[in-house]
């Protein structure tokens, strides 16, 4: 790969990378509006959801006895 191509190469690396740039702040607000989820925010949703598991058997234990 010549020198003109390597730099050709980059410059529409970045300005693919502008175009995916997302305007927003929080990485947070921005999982719930775009397709990709990270491997934290992932994990701290299943946290969440085992929690909220938990609190509902531990009620529909308490009703049972």
């Amino acid at each position: 790969m010549n020198k003109r191509q390597k730099i050709t190469k980059k410059i529409a690396k970045r300005a693919k990378a502008k175009q995916n740039k997302v305007k927003c702040g929080h990485a947070a607000d921005n999982a719930k509006r775009s397709g990709y989820i990270s491997k934290a925010e992932r994990e701290k949703m299943e946290a969440e959801q085992a929690k909220v598991e938990n609190e509902n058997t531990e009620i529909s234990n308490t009703t049972e006895e």
